[in-house]
């Protein structure tokens, strides 16, 4: 982490950490940019949501749901515009461990839009989250 960053939010359960949601702008994330599923779409400033982690005995409790919201409501103050993120279109034959990216049902649910998918099982989703050329 550089000085003065936060790359994510933890959420507690009491005093115990259970929850993780990595959050920053899109340009923190190289590897992005060279991938060829998840590459940028367009060159609009984005903020990425790119992994969880929910402490097992917290999961199926809408921890995640929980999660994305305040990472929305973190990058919108922190100015962002736009929130994207790279989910797993989830089955049930795939373990918990491989949805580590959210499941793209809980961002849909949350009013995020697929926006490309190079990929079978991986969209890139998107929610506008302030004011594009407003004052």
């Amino acid at each position: 982490m550089k000085a003065g960053n936060l790359a994510g939010l933890l959420a507690y359960a009491g005093d115990e950490p259970v929850g993780w949601v990595a959050i920053e702008p899109r340009e923190a994330y190289p590897r992005l940019a060279r991938s060829r599923t998840l590459a940028p779409v367009d060159d609009r400033p984005v903020w990425s949501i790119t992994c969880f982690f929910v402490a097992r005995p917290h999961r199926g409790k809408g921890l995640t749901r929980a999660l994305i919201e305040a990472a929305v409501r973190f990058a919108r103050s922190r100015g962002a515009t736009i929130v994207e993120a790279y989910p797993t279109e989830y089955r049930s034959d795939v373990a918990d461990a491989w949805v580590y990216t959210g499941a793209a049902s809980t961002f849909r649910a949350l009013g995020f839009e697929e926006v490309a998918r190079r990929s079978r099982s991986r969209p890139i989703v998107r929610k506008a989250v302030g004011r594009v050329g407003r004052r």
